[in-house]
């Protein structure tokens, strides 16, 4: 296949104005377990999982989001290899080594859930499959999402042979409340609970979402490699296909999912399965949806991409603010404010980071954590370079 010459060391706008996107549905997904520390030691539940902005978090938003962020991490290492060249192999292990201590000290010091130890773990993989084929990275995508998907079913099968009980007991309860008390009591406080509870969450995210990003690093080594949102010309006659499918199946099947994980260890598990598949029909459709939306509206790619350009900065950002606003290091919310008000905090923290993200670049290149994950990467002693057009890197 030709491909048409793109430099090297040239951004693709609509990657960060997707980046940027995708920040906002992980603030709106991580939120809730800031507001609602409980359910990371209690029944299993979902966080704030009463009402429709439950219904609605965990239909629109909950797992759909961090395949937009995972697909985004395969496509741009195709750009990093071809910035990098021969230095490819040096540079991304330096990398991975890099995100994967900020992982740590990010799980420890201010969010359970972090994503960026198995980030840096998968990179290393990916790294090693560098070289396959696009086709062939689809059909390994494929396959491991097919046999997590049977795994979910198949363990839906088993519980139904031998149902067990899944109501909320009264340790739940006590682990809960200790929980809320210990995240609201002081920076010690929470540091004691982050110490007891990351490790157990970090290990449930590897196994839990660990096969999936996989798969979704290797569909955006494939698309990366076919540069298919740097020339969305050659798909665009299937945007009506990929919006009806999208739309027409995500959105029942994320229903399902919601239902679902209510209504039993059975169907929770049967809900699973079937997600792993239609998230990322939905997660399409969203993705496609946005990109129009900026071809009308450049404003809109405009505010978001910034974000997207120091993604890093704000996954960051998020967590800093969010515990400044839910936990001991700050004002201690956590467990008083309506499901509401804490989508309203997510909000007001996504608007202030967008503004923030805007305001950095006009002055820096870089935010500052890509700058020193750019510094370790390459190695590189020099300071921060003054900003660039737009568009460039």
């Amino acid at each position: 296949m030709v491909q048409t010459s793109v430099p090297a060391s040239r951004r693709v706008h609509e990657i960060d104005a997707v980046r940027g996107f995708a920040l906002g549905g992980i603030l709106i997904a991580n939120i809730g377990f800031f507001a609602d520390p409980g359910y990371a030691v209690g029944n299993g539940t979902l966080p704030i999982s009463e009402g429709p902005v439950a219904l609605v978090v965990s239909t629109l938003v909950l797992t759909k989001f961090y395949v937009i962020f995972s697909f985004l991490f395969g496509y741009s290492f195709t750009l990093q290899m071809r910035s990098w060249g021969e230095k490819v192999k040096p540079r991304m292990l330096r990398r991975c080594l890099a995100l994967f201590v900020l992982g740590v000290l990010h799980g420890f010091l201010l969010w359970i859930g972090d994503i960026l130890t198995l980030y840096a773990t998968l990179g290393v993989l990916l790294l090693a499959m560098r070289n396959i084929r696009p086709r062939t990275a689809v059909k390994a995508g494929c396959w491991i999402i097919g046999v997590m998907s049977v795994i979910w079913l198949l363990l839906a099968g088993l519980v139904l042979l031998d149902p067990g009980s899944v109501t909320a007991s009264a340790s739940d309860a006590a682990a809960a409340a200790r929980a809320e008390a210990m995240v609201t009591d002081g920076p010690l406080g929470f540091l004691r609970f982050q110490a007891e509870t990351y490790p157990m969450i970090a290990l449930l995210v590897w196994i839990g979402q660990g096969p999936m990003a996989m798969a979704l690093f290797l569909f955006g080594l494939a698309a990366g490699k076919s540069r298919l949102l740097e020339e969305p010309e050659r798909w665009a006659h299937l945007v009506p296909r990929i919006l009806w499918v999208g739309y027409g199946v995500g959105l029942p099947a994320a229903l399902f999912f919601t239902w679902s994980s209510q209504a039993g260890d059975a169907m929770q598990l049967a809900g699973l399965g079937i997600n792993n598949v239609t998230s990322l029909l939905l997660a399409a459709a969203y993705v496609v949806t946005l990109l129009q939306l900026i071809r009308r509206v450049p404003a809109v790619g405009g505010a978001l991409a910034p974000a997207g350009r120091v993604a890093a900065s704000n996954y960051i950002g998020q967590s800093v603010l969010a515990c400044l606003v839910f936990t001991g290091y700050g004002l201690a919310l956590a467990g008083r404010l309506e499901p509401i008000a804490v989508m309203g905090v997510a909000v007001v923290i996504y608007v202030v980071l967008l503004a923030l993200s805007a305001w950095w670049l006009r002055h820096h290149r870089q935010g500052p954590v890509e700058w020193a994950l750019r510094r370790f990467t390459l190695l590189s002693g020099s300071r921060p370079e003054p900003p660039r057009p737009a568009g460039t890197a």
